[in-house]
């Protein structure tokens, strides 16, 4: 299946780095975090359509530090003291 000349598997990994490309604009680390885990979720698909066992285990790998990050390690803000 092709748009535009370009194959699903071409446009998921487009997507991918999209989604990791502009996640590395963000100035809160939270929404950095999301945005980041989208993209890599977009590489594991990518990686599954061409069957590359390394960009799967790395972006699952990255999406595990951001879950942790997110859900797990949940810190407070850090309080300015004036």
């Amino acid at each position: 299946m092709e748009f535009l000349g370009i194959t699903l598997t071409e446009w998921t990994g487009y997507l991918a780095s999209f989604f990791v490309m502009i996640s590395f604009f963000m100035r809160n680390i939270v929404t950095l975090r999301y945005i980041n885990s989208v993209g890599c979720l977009f590489f594991v698909v990518y990686g599954f359509l061409l069957d590359s066992w390394p960009v799967i285990i790395t972006n699952v790998a990255i999406v595990s530090v951001n879950f942790y990050y997110l859900f797990i390690n949940k810190r407070e803000p850090e309080k300015e003291t004036a």
